[in-house]
C-alpha cells in the first residue's frame, strides 16, 4: 500500500486474532485493538475497551478511520452486522475470519469456495457455528460489497495460543509418557493451518486488496497424523509408546474421532473428507505459505510451558485416561 496501515482488530487477544495483531505490529502496522479486557492485548498495539454485545458498546468505534478491521466474531451475525454497519465509509476493507462449516453438509473431496453453502440470517441471534458463521458473511456482504469484503474460510488452526486446545491436548498426553493410544493408520493425512501462516496471508491479502471466499487451510496432506504425533514425542522428550490403532478398533471402543481422539477423523469418513480434503487452489495461488508442521508443534509446546497447569484448552477436549485404558485393552 506504500504507506503504513492502519489496522483494526476485532477481538485479538485470544487466538486468530491475536496472531493477526503480533504479525501486524511486527510488521510495522498501525494496530487498534478493541476488545473486553478479559485477556491482555498483545504489546505495542492501541486498544479500545467496550462490549460489542452490550447497549452503547460499538460507541469507542464511533469515529476513526482505518485501512481494513478484521472481525472474528462467532455467534450472533447481528453482532457482525453492527460493527460492519458502524464502520462502513470509514474502513477500506473488511475481512470476516469465517469458517469451512460454511458449506452444506456432508462435503465432497476437494470442494472449493464454490460450493454450496447453507442459509443464513445476516439479521439472526445465534443458530449454530455454521449457519452463524454464514450469517455474518451476509451481513458484511451487505454493509461492504463484494469489492471490500474478504471472507478466510479457515479450516482446522492449530498453533501458539490455540484455545480449544486440541494439539495442546496431544502433547500434553504424550508428556505425561506411557502407552498412548494413537488413531492410525499413521499414513493418515492432515490438513490445518498454523494461526501465524493464516495472519500472513491475510495481510498480504488486505495489501494486494483481494476480495471473496477463500479456503483457509494448508494442502491435503500437509503432514499426516504419524508425523504430527511424532513431532510431539521428539518435542516434549518424552518416553511414550505411541501404540497405533486402526479405525475399526477405536470405533469398537466406543471413541470418536475429533472429540475423543482431537485432530483425527478415521479416514474415508464425512468427517476426514470435511476436515481434511479442502481445495485451497485459490489461497496457494495468493501467497499462502505453510511452515512445517514440526515447528508448529515445537512453538505450541514452548507457549504451553508459560501457562499455568490446567489453563490450556476447553472442557471435554480429548478421552480421558480411563477410556484411553478400555481402548488399550483392546489392541
Amino acid at each position: 500500500m506504500g504507506k503504513t496501515v492502519k489496522l483494526l482488530l476485532l477481538g485479538g487477544t485470544d487466538f486468530a486474532g491475536r496472531a493477526v495483531a503480533e504479525t501486524a505490529r511486527d510488521r510495522g502496522w498501525d494496530v487498534t485493538v478493541f476488545h473486553r479486557g478479559r485477556h491482555p492485548a498483545p504489546p505495542g498495539v492501541h486498544v479500545l475497551n467496550g462490549d460489542r454485545t452490550a447497549p452503547d458498546g460499538l460507541a469507542p468505534l464511533a469515529t476513526g478511520t482505518w485501512d481494513a478491521v478484521v472481525d472474528t466474531w462467532t455467534a450472533a451475525p447481528r453482532v457482525v452486522r453492527d460493527a460492519a454497519r458502524l464502520l462502513s465509509g470509514r474502513v477500506g476493507r473488511h475481512v470476516y475470519i469465517s469458517t469451512r462449516s460454511v458449506h452444506t453438509w456432508p462435503m465432497p473431496a476437494g470442494l472449493d469456495e464454490d460450493g454450496p453453502v447453507v442459509d443464513g440470517d445476516p439479521d439472526a441471534e445465534s443458530v449454530d457455528y455454521g449457519t452463524d458463521k454464514r450469517g455474518a458473511e451476509l451481513a458484511v456482504l451487505r454493509e461492504f460489497g463484494d469489492e471490500h469484503s474478504l471472507q478466510v474460510r479457515a479450516g482446522l488452526i492449530l498453533g501458539p495460543w490455540e484455545n480449544i486446545g486440541r494439539l495442546p491436548w496431544w502433547l500434553s498426553r504424550i508428556a505425561r509418557g506411557g502407552r498412548v493410544l494413537a488413531p492410525g493408520p499413521r499414513s493418515t493425512p492432515l490438513q490445518y493451518i498454523d494461526v501465524r501462516d493464516m495472519a500472513a496471508w491475510i495481510l498480504g491479502a488486505v495489501e494486494a486488496e483481494l476480495h471473496g471466499p477463500f479456503n483457509l487451510v494448508s494442502p491435503p496432506g500437509h503432514t499426516t497424523i504419524g508425523e504430527l504425533l511424532d513431532a510431539c514425542v521428539r518435542v516434549t522428550g518424552s518416553d511414550a509408546e505411541l501404540v497405533w490403532t486402526g479405525p475399526e478398533v477405536i470405533e469398537k471402543a466406543g471413541l470418536s474421532g475429533w472429540t475423543d481422539l482431537p485432530i483425527w477423523c478415521a479416514p474415508g469418513s464425512e468427517g476426514h473428507t470435511a476436515m481434511h480434503c479442502a481445495d485451497v487452489s485459490r489461497a496457494l495461488a495468493t501467497g499462502l505459505r505453510c511452515r512445517p508442521a514440526t515447528d508448529t508443534v515445537k512453538d505450541t509446546w514452548a507457549w504451553q510451558q508459560t501457562v499455568p497447569s490446567g489453563g490450556v484448552g476447553r472442557p471435554g477436549i480429548g478421552l480421558t485416561e480411563e477410556a484411553e485404558a478400555r481402548a488399550l485393552a483392546l489392541c
